[in-house]
């Protein structure tokens, strides 16, 4: 149910444009009508239709670049990484090959069914180089990794132990 309240402002405001529009001349009247026109459909066109025109143009070009972007993912493709080579051979040259690699010489021995390196003042970068690529290229397990700081910064005493 709607409900129409009367306000005495609204009553008295509509009295005052009624008693001023009772004033105008008929060639007033259809002056002051055709500017009510032109002002309401100016405000309709800028108002309204422009912004409204503007946030569809928008929004196709938002779409356009969203579809681009979407093709172009689309045609490049998965982004997966190259199979890893596995290394091959016995544990140990496995091992010493790929410390070659990282520019280490480590000592390496066999002891209770796996291989023990040792290196002495060895760059640490070079060692978890080292580390990270006999684990991703072989299926051999580093099951310990012992480190002491070395003679100079940077530089690291270690024991790993390899479970192959």
């Amino acid at each position: 149910m709607i409900v129409v309240r009367r306000s005495a402002r609204i009553e008295a405001a509509l009295a005052r444009f009624d008693g001023w529009w009772q004033g105008l001349t008929t060639r007033e009247r259809v002056l002051v009508g055709t500017l009510t026109v032109l002002l309401a459909g100016i405000v309709l066109v800028y108002g309204v239709v422009k912004p409204v025109q503007a946030a569809r143009s928008q929004a196709r070009a938002d779409i356009r670049q969203a579809e681009t972007l979407m093709a172009r993912v689309r045609a490049a493709g998965r982004l997966e990484s190259a199979p890893q080579m596995t290394a091959a051979g016995p544990p140990q040259s496995v091992i010493a090959s790929a410390a070659a690699t990282a520019g280490l010489q480590p000592t390496l021995a066999e002891a209770g069914g796996g291989i023990t390196a040792t290196l002495t003042d060895a760059p640490y970068p070079a060692v978890v180089t080292w580390l990270s690529s006999v684990a991703s290229t072989s299926k051999i397990n580093v099951r310990r990794v012992t480190m002491q700081r070395g003679s100079t910064s940077g530089r690291v005493n270690a024991t790993v132990e390899f479970q192959p």
